[in-house]
């Protein structure tokens, strides 16, 4: 008798043991994919050369949850429409951002980058004149930016910290240019 007990015995641990592991293993593909799990498509070419229309990567929420967008992130953010654009954050909060004969000066100083096209763009836009960034608001430009529609026109203007939606982390598609973005 004591056989077939343990036998049952070891049958209902196993399954315990089952039962826990997948519980745990959808709570972290939640996590996961809360975390790293919004798919956005890059429309246009305003951030080549990182990324091309066309890629799809993967946004980062949680960093921006739980910390600050900072210079030089490749950022995700949302329109009026609902839909998310891609950029490159450049001015902070609280800073002044200003694009004079083609330079980008922060608070006065030319901005310095180890890729020198980020530090410049030939068309300045409302960027004219100082632009002052509010306490939640941030300057966001296109690395192409010959053609690219953002924070120096009207219809993109300084973007809030609520409409940022996380940090662009990894290309997912085309499999070609699989991989971290920088």
């Amino acid at each position: 008798m004591d056989f077939y007990e343990n036998r049952e015995e070891n049958r209902l641990q196993a399954a315990i043991g089952w039962i826990v592991d997948v519980i745990v293993m959808v709570l972290l593909a939640a996590f996961a994919v809360y975390c790293f799990g919004t798919r956005v498509q890059m429309r246009g070419s305003s951030m080549r050369p990182a990324l091309e229309s066309g890629d799809v990567v993967l946004i980062n929420r949680l960093a921006y949850d739980l910390g600050s967008p900072k210079r030089f992130d490749i950022a995700a953010f949302a329109r009026d429409d609902s839909s998310f654009n891609i950029r490159r954050v450049i001015g902070l909060p609280g800073e002044t951002v200003q694009i004079i004969e083609g330079t980008i000066y922060i608070d006065g100083e030319p901005l310095a980058a180890e890729e020198e096209s980020l530090c410049s763009a030939s068309m300045a836009g409302l960027a004219e004149y100082p632009v002052e960034l509010g306490e939640d608001e941030y300057f966001l430009l296109g690395d192409n930016r010959e053609s690219s529609e953002d924070s120096r026109f009207e219809s993109i203007g300084n973007v809030s910290r609520s409409q940022m939606a996380g940090k662009v982390w990894l290309r997912i598609a085309p499999a070609s240019g699989f991989g971290w973005v920088r």
